[in-house]
């Protein structure tokens, strides 16, 4: 228990000097693009540090699951209420692209951002382990930082987990308009819980290629590639999928069938 509430301070100690750092950026940093830049960075390292605390915690056997699912949930709140419009997100900045919202450089340097701050984020979870704060993170100093891989069935079913966790994903967010404004936040927060709990025993449940860069592919047991398929190609196909099934598809059929119906 002592070792969970360590771990609970410094998830809200991360949140917190991000919180003041996206403040400062929007405080010092008047063209609105780099101001774009700068919450993209913040948000995306809080996002990767505390999951690297919230995932050493799961897998030291430190925490029942009941209660780390109940920390993901809270803490996925957390981040949405935070984040004030950041993606985190490589697939996410594609689909933006893809909408017109987004020019194709603007893409790149989102992207960019991302998995730059991903990869800072690993250091920062080190320098927050090397305190020392708790016997779980003097355990893991002691083990060298070690982690092994998430994956846990082959890499094709691994891949397809994630696709279809990115496709239930994105498919809540695109109809995410038919609940309250109250509501959204803890229906995506109960979401993302819910695919932690069917599909995290096989690759985690990541659906991030940006989180995923950061807590996932520096771990032993297979390379870059193979990760890349799993966290990279699984995730972008699942969102892609889910625009075309719920903004291409699904709304020809309807057309279709109501144009039958009136010939009829």
């Amino acid at each position: 228990m002592a070792d969970t509430a360590v771990s609970v301070a410094a998830v809200a100690g991360i949140v917190l000097c991000c919180e003041a750092a996206r403040r400062g950026c929007e405080w010092g940093i008047r063209c609105a693009d780099y101001r774009r830049f700068c919450s993209e960075l913040i948000s995306t390292l809080q996002l990767c540090a505390c999951t690297h605390e919230l995932k050493l915690l799961g897998e030291s056997g430190r925490a029942d699951p009941q209660i780390g699912l109940t920390l993901t949930y809270l803490v996925t709140v957390l981040h949405v209420l935070t984040f004030r419009g950041a993606l985190c997100n490589p697939s996410a900045a594609l689909e933006q692209l893809y909408r017109g919202s987004l020019r194709t450089l603007a893409c790149v340097a989102l992207i960019a951002c991302q998995l730059g701050s991903a990869w800072l984020s690993r250091y920062a979870a080190l320098y927050l382990w090397s305190a020392g704060l708790s016997e779980m993170h003097l355990e893991h100093r002691a083990a060298g930082y070690r982690c092994f891989s998430p994956i846990h069935a082959s890499l094709p079913a691994a891949a397809a987990a994630e696709m279809a966790c990115a496709f239930i994903l994105q498919a809540v967010i695109i109809n995410i308009g038919l609940f309250t404004e109250s509501l959204r936040v803890h229906v995506i927060a109960a979401t993302i819980t819910s695919l932690v709990y069917a599909v995290g025993s096989i690759t985690g449940a990541v659906m991030n290629p940006a989180l995923a860069f950061s807590i996932q592919f520096p771990c032993s047991g297979h390379n870059f590639l193979e990760y890349a398929f799993v966290f990279w190609l699984g995730p972008m196909l699942g969102t892609a999928s889910a625009v075309a099934v719920f903004e291409k598809i699904i709304p020809f059929l309807l057309k279709k069938d109501s144009h039958w119906k009136k010939i009829q």
